[in-house]
């Protein structure tokens, strides 16, 4: 049974690190957008899907009617028997949008929170505040919707450890399910990366940056937060069943503008700019740009990749039934030579980083190219 990922490219202010297929929402043919992404879900016909994601973007940028037309075509067309998440910013989290999102089958929300500190909330470009992170919580909690997850961020510019103590104690309070806390990445084309380039601004990185996720995983932990992948904590019960999806290296459908999408054996990539992706939904109903085959090599190495990013790691049994290989066939020197580094671990059929491998888990996926 298929996932599926929904994009929502609109946002009411682009923030100052991201760099995800977004615009800003004023003068943007958001209605015409969501036709066009109508007519691309209607491709897939009528199916049962096992998680459903909205993400963006910001999917709460919608207006009410917006969301409700989206909504109610989805629901009507898709059934979801786990997981239907929706992100969501604070600020714009109000009742109204909240009794749609609930009243069609939404039942987990995804709250782009990043800081509980005001000043490099501003920082961020984020739109909401401190007070308005309770608010949204508060409204999730009073209709029920009580499976959600913060998303937070360390190592910002100008982030002390006090200030991560400041968000576990938050984290502590409110007692959300689930928890993705991301290290801060500097990618091209970003206001963070031009003022880094002019030496406007810097973020610490090496030994304080371990340094600060090590106070993240422990404080979590001590919260009752287990980690489950690098970026990831849950409580018992609550790990996020949609991107387990990718971790496992299972299929997706992707939809929307820029989205990607998985089979098993290609990769497909949808337009990214709106206007082009609603021209060629309407005039030739389809959006893909590329497929991607996928050699043999390309999916032991994805399947290398994405699983040594949960902790409890790559099954061996899984990795044979999959591929008709066991691992070891493959990657027998890589595996001897990384676990002698103490920087894999092989367990009751698993393969997993080590806390070691985990502080550097890019230098470790790099040794499974082939």
């Amino acid at each position: 049974m298929d996932s599926m990922y929904v994009h929502i490219p609109f946002c009411n202010r682009i923030c100052t690190y991201c760099d995800f297929n977004k615009v800003l929402i004023k003068n943007q043919p958001v209605d015409d957008y969501i036709s066009a992404l109508i007519n691309e879900l209607k491709t897939y016909g009528k199916k049962s899907l096992k998680t459903i994601y909205v993400g963006g973007g910001t999917p709460t940028a919608l207006t009410v009617s917006q969301l409700d037309r989206l909504l109610k075509f989805m629901t009507e067309h898709f059934t979801v028997t786990d997981e239907f998440t929706f992100e969501a910013n604070p600020d714009e989290l109000t009742t109204d949008k909240l009794d749609v999102l609930n009243n069609y089958g939404v039942n987990r929300i995804s709250l782009g929170v990043q800081t509980f500190n005001n000043d490099l909330l501003k920082v961020l470009g984020r739109t909401h505040n401190f007070d308005d992170i309770f608010k949204s919580v508060n409204h999730l909690e009073k209709i029920g919707l009580t499976n959600y997850s913060l998303d937070l961020m360390y190592n910002l510019p100008g982030e002390t450890f006090e200030d991560i103590d400041m968000s576990l104690k938050y984290v502590g309070e409110l007692k959300p399910k689930h928890i993705s806390w991301y290290s801060l990445i500097i990618e091209p084309h970003t206001v963070f990366y031009n003022k880094i380039n002019q030496g406007k601004m810097t973020v610490a990185g090496g030994l304080e940056e371990g340094e600060k996720y090590d106070k993240v995983i422990a404080g979590l932990d001590a919260l009752g937060y287990p980690q489950y992948e690098i970026s990831n904590f849950a409580q018992p019960e609550y790990e996020s069943m949609h991107n387990k999806t990718y971790w496992l290296n299972e299929p997706y459908i992707g939809a929307g503008a820029g989205s990607h999408g998985y089979t098993g054996d290609e990769r497909y990539y949808n337009i990214k700019p709106i206007n082009h992706y609603i021209n060629n939904m309407n005039e030739h109903g389809s959006v893909v740009k590329e497929k991607l085959l996928l050699t043999q090599n390309d999916k032991f190495e994805e399947e290398m990749f994405l699983g040594l990013r949960i902790n409890k790691g790559v099954s061996e049994a899984r990795f044979t039934e999959k591929y008709g290989v066991p691992v070891d066939a493959v990657y027998g020197n890589v595996l001897k030579s990384l676990t002698e580094k103490k920087l894999l671990t092989r367990k009751n059929g698993y393969i997993s980083l080590t806390e070691a491998g985990r502080m550097i888990g890019n230098d470790v996926f790099v040794e499974f190219l082939l």
